[in-house]
């Protein structure tokens, strides 16, 4: 059996790996995790660096590159300690961890992206364009090179 055959898992399986995979990471790099219990505000977990820094986190995550993610805006507002994790399941291969500080939509690019939809029935979101092009801009939201900036 392939360990990394993601397809086996549905929707909830995959999204709740996911999000247990970004706690473990956080606890490696000496975080403690604060589950949220239910999430109705938008945060799957609070990650606490030391008595003065807590960061509140929105996990996402799809299997491949090509997809559009988002984050409706009256539940992820951002702010210094609020962080998107973004887990990419490509078949055969370990999941890929990125971590976007929320406020780096402020500043709208290719990758991300805001969409407010006036007039529509569509909710104001922030987005995230992972088209194959797109991709390497993903890069400089490594989680191991974000994780040891906060």
């Amino acid at each position: 059996m392939d360990k990394y055959n993601w397809g086996r898992l549905n929707h909830l399986q995959l999204g709740k790996y996911a999000e247990y995979f970004v706690k473990m990471e956080f606890t490696l790099f000496g975080f403690a995790v604060y589950d949220s219990e239910v999430d109705d505000r938008g945060i799957d977990f609070v990650v606490r660096k030391d008595e003065n820094n807590y960061y509140d986190v929105q996990v996402k995550s799809i299997r491949g590159s090509t997809e559009y993610i988002f984050l409706q805006k009256d539940k992820f507002s951002p702010r210094k300690n609020l962080f998107a994790a973004i887990v990419l399941f490509f078949d055969g291969k370990p999941p890929q961890l990125y971590l976007i500080p929320s406020e780096s939509w402020l500043t709208p690019d290719a990758l991300l992206v805001s969409h407010d939809y006036e007039g529509k029935k569509s909710k104001p979101e922030w987005g995230l364009n992972l088209s194959k092009r797109n991709l390497p801009l993903l890069s400089r939201f490594t989680f191991d090179d974000v994780v040891q900036k906060i």
